[in-house]
This record gives C-alpha cells, structure tokens and sequence, in this order.
C-alpha cells in the first residue's frame, strides 16, 4: 500500500511516490525539516536584499533568454513574471489528461521544495493544494524543446496560479480563478522569480518518464508471462529456459525472465521436450530480448529519479551562502536519452509478441493448431478466420512502434536568437516513449488472448499438456470469465480495447522479486 502522504522537501522521492500522487492514492505534503524550511526563508530573503541593493538577477531584474542583457526597470520587476507566463501561452496539440498532470505538478513541486529556485512558501502551499484538491492544469503536450527545460507546458501551470488559465475541477473545465474561489482562495501573486522558477525546469518530461519508467516495468511481467503462455499453446521445448543454461551468460535481468518463464511452465516439474530441438527466436530468445530492458530498468531508474529531485531551473538561488549561480540544469539531456533508449527497449517487445502472434497464426509453425487459431466446428472452418486481422493489427501497431525509435535527441535546433543553440528534446523524446509503450501494450493485449486461446485448443488435442504453475492457472481462469473464446468470428475491438484498460490498470502481480 502506497504511503497515506508524500512528503516535499525532506527526503528523495521515488518513481513510486510520484505515480501514486498521480493516481490520487495518497496525498501531498510539505516536509517540516528545518533544513529545508531554512534554505526557503534563506532563497526568498536573499532575493529581497539583492532587489533592495539593485543587484543584477538573470529573470528578476532583465530580460528571458536572449533579452537578458534588457534591464527591467525596479517598478516593473513585480510584472515581469506575468509577463512570461502570458507570452508562452502558445501550447498546441492534444491536452495532458488528469493523471499527467498531476505527475507535472508534483514533479515541479519536488524540483521547488529542494530549496534552491527562491520561491516563496506560499507558492509551494499553492502547488500542494492542488495536488490535494485535484485543481489540474490543463497542459498542451506541444511547444517545448527540453532547454529551457518545459517553458510552454510549464506555462500553463504558472497561468493557472495567477488565476489566467484553465483548470479542471470537480469534474469541469473552468477558469483557475473560479476554481480558486470555490475553494475560499485567490489566485497567487507571483515574487519575482517565481514564474521562472515554476517553467524554467524539466518537469514535463521528468513526470512523463516516471509514468513511462512504471509501465514499462510492468510490461516487462506481462511479457514473459505471455512467452510462456505462447510457449505452452505451440507446445514448445522448456529446455530453453533451464536454469543452467542462464547460469553462463549473467546478465541479471535476463536470467529473472528466464527464471519467471521457467516456473511459468513448470519446467522444473514437467520438463517438456518438443519434436523440435530449437524453438523459435521469438520464443528461445524471449529472455534475451526481454532481458535488455529489465536490465536497463535500474539505471533508467536511478537517473530519472536523480532528475526528478534535482533543483532545475535557472538561475540557482543559494540563499543560505548568498550565492546567485547561473547556469543550464533546466537542460533535459539524461531524461532525453533515458527516454529514447526505453522505448527502442519496449518497441522490442512489441516487435516480439508480434512475431509470436505470427507463430500461433500459421499452420507451417503452430505445430498442430487450427489456421488463425480459429475454434469453429470442422464444418464451419472453412468461413471462420480467427485471430487472423488482429495479427494483422499487431504488425501495424509494431511497425508504428518502431517507427517511434528514432532518438529524438538527436534533433536538436536553435532556438531563440542562438540563445538556446543547443537543445534536448526531452519531452518529445518522452512523449514518443509514451506512444511506444501504448502501442507496444496493445500488441501484447492482442498476443494474451490469442495465446490464451491456444493454450485451451492445445488442452483440447492434448490432455497429456504440462501443468502450468498455478499463479498461470489463475490468470487463465481470470481471463476465462471474461473472454470467450473465438468459435465464429465476431468484432474483436470492444474487447481488445477493455483489456487495454484493465492491463494499464496493472490487475496481476506478476512474480516475486
């Protein structure tokens, strides 16, 4: 069970705290530790003395980016954060839904609560209310290059705070000032600083890998287990998971797929030798390839969790030592490249269940299954056609998939007057990750129930069929209440598209660590 709250401020938070803050599983809260609470009366104070003495602040007292050699008069210093919050108010494209956005603020949140971007406590209380009372931005995906870190997007929360932009709440899109006041409040008046704080930082993408970073881990389950369950529908050899055999190459992730398979088809029990030697790739290789991104899963980790409690805007406000530090931690590049190595690692797993679905498919290599894993009678074979277009489907979302698997990150342009010349594209990078894994997670929707399909043909030719492991039991059990199998062909949509939604809500807890 996820903690009751998520504190700010105190401690590191993990993927897992986000992702349930984003799942309105528990709520935020501002840590009480007097180290913390002392680097944000120190940020806010310095700045005040600094603004008092004329002392020159990049974002306070001059102009963004390539304006920064602009003085800001010291009576529009006040306006200056509006002012960017408006005129980055150009965000296209479709909207965030509600879970996104509440990993973008919670990300920003943490990045604040570090205590390095001298923002005051009122603004850090802002941002925890909405969280709690789910007054959610709504965010174009659209407009940003990942340096200055998420300036559009992060836009929209800075808009909201000032009472400027559009929220969801209570069920209905409305203006963040009316949201406000049905909650007693008005909206925030930003210090200086404050707008840059809230958008110049990577929030965007660093809260879009935490989501991406939690279902890939669970596909990575979901995957071996339906290599096995293709592995018992073709009858195939379970020698190719020994134990033995993953002892010589030790890779750690890829010995846990093969040990996940291997108990799967209860190898250890009923070892299955097929007619066949050698398996196909597809099914001898599975932990091979699986393995690559349960590997890789720790590092992708550790570095999105580094970035998402890191101080990453700019510049760097060190009240305590009374240091202005400018510089570029709005730069998104190890988000960029963890995000464009994850989905090449998931578009993988895609392009596998995809040619398992081939396997199960075809007479020449299902080894005695019906064509297109049709159940109808005998009679009527010759008019039913079974799985045969969601095969079809599987190879147009996979080739979509690795379509997506072109770095991002390698499309860098300058932006703003030379200003931003060299950029990461981190949120796009992200964002193709998202799409990858949503594509990849319908092949394998598809490629469970069509193996779960044969399995139950192969049970009805075979009663002498290895006993899987009862954890496998159950979930064929589970799926049987719900999926009837495919004896005449009907439309397969509706139903593709609920086990999307039930997979994504994770309703197995596959294996043990």
């Amino acid at each position: 069970m996820p903690n009751s709250t998520v504190q700010f401020g105190g401690k590191r938070l993990t993927i897992e705290d986000i992702i349930a803050l984003t799942n309105s599983q528990t709520q935020a809260q501002l840590s009480d530790d007097p180290a913390m609470r002392s680097r944000i009366d120190a940020g806010t104070k310095f700045l005040d003395t600094l603004l008092k003495e004329d002392g020159v602040i990049y974002g306070v007292t001059t102009g963004y980016g390539d304006s920064c050699t602009v003085s800001v008069p010291a009576n529009l210093v006040h306006e200056l954060p509006i002012h960017l919050t408006r005129f980055h108010g150009c965000g296209l494209g479709d909207y965030f839904d509600a879970p996104a956005a509440r990993a973008i603020l919670a990300t920003r949140l943490c990045s604040l609560a570090q205590g390095y971007s001298g923002v005051s406590w009122e603004l850090l209380e802002r941002l925890t209310l909405m969280l709690n009372k789910s007054v959610l931005p709504i965010i174009p995906q659209e407009g940003s290059v990942g340096a200055s870190g998420d300036l559009t997007p992060l836009s929209y929360i800075a808009g909201a705070l000032i009472g400027e932009r559009d929220v969801w709440f209570n069920g209905s899109q409305m203006n963040s000032q009316e949201a406000f006041k049905q909650l007693g409040l008005a909206p925030l008046k930003l210090r200086p600083k404050e707008g840059l704080a809230i958008m110049n930082g990577t929030a965007v993408m660093t809260a879009l890998a935490c989501q991406a970073w939690h279902r890939a881990e669970y596909l990575t389950r979901l995957s071996a287990r339906v290599t096995a369950l293709a592995s018992i529908a073709l009858d195939g050899n379970s020698n190719h998971f020994d134990e033995l055999l993953f002892a010589v190459k030790p890779h750690q992730g890829q010995q846990q797929i093969a040990r996940w398979i291997q108990h799967d088809i209860n190898h250890v029990e009923h070892p299955r030798n097929s007619d066949r030697l050698q398996d196909r790739y597809s099914i001898r290789c599975a932990p091979h390839i699986i393995g690559v991104l349960r590997d890789a899963l720790p590092w992708f980790k550790d570095t999105i969790e580094n970035e998402l409690n890191s101080a990453n805007d700019n510049p760097i406000i060190d009240g305590i030592g009374e240091h202005v530090l400018h510089g570029g931690h709005f730069y998104g590049g190890h988000i960029a490249m963890v995000m464009d190595s994850m989905k090449t690692a998931v578009a993988n797993l895609a392009d596998l269940h995809d040619r398992q679905m081939a396997l199960l498919m075809d007479t020449k290599m299902n080894n005695g299954l019906p064509s297109n894993l049709s159940a109808a009678a005998p009679e009527r074979q010759a008019i039913n056609h079974g799985f045969k277009a969601v095969q079809i489907g599987c190879s147009a979302w996979t080739a979509e998939a690795l379509k997506l698997t072109m770095p991002a990150s390698v499309f860098s342009r300058s932006t703003e007057c030379h200003n931003q010349d060299k950029v990461s594209m981190g949120t796009i990078a992200a964002r193709d990750c998202l799409r990858v894994l949503e594509l990849t997670e319908q092949v394998i929707v598809a490629t469970l129930l069509a193996a779960y399909q044969g399995v139950q043909l192969r049970r009805q030719q075979n009663d002498d069929l290895r006993k899987p492991a009862a954890a496998v039991e159950n979930m064929l059990a589970d799926i049987a209440k719900e999926f009837e199998l495919v004896t005449e062909d009907r439309p397969l949509e509706h139903e593709l598209r609920a086990w999307l939604k039930r997979i994504r809500q994770q309703p197995w807890a596959l294996y043990e660590e």
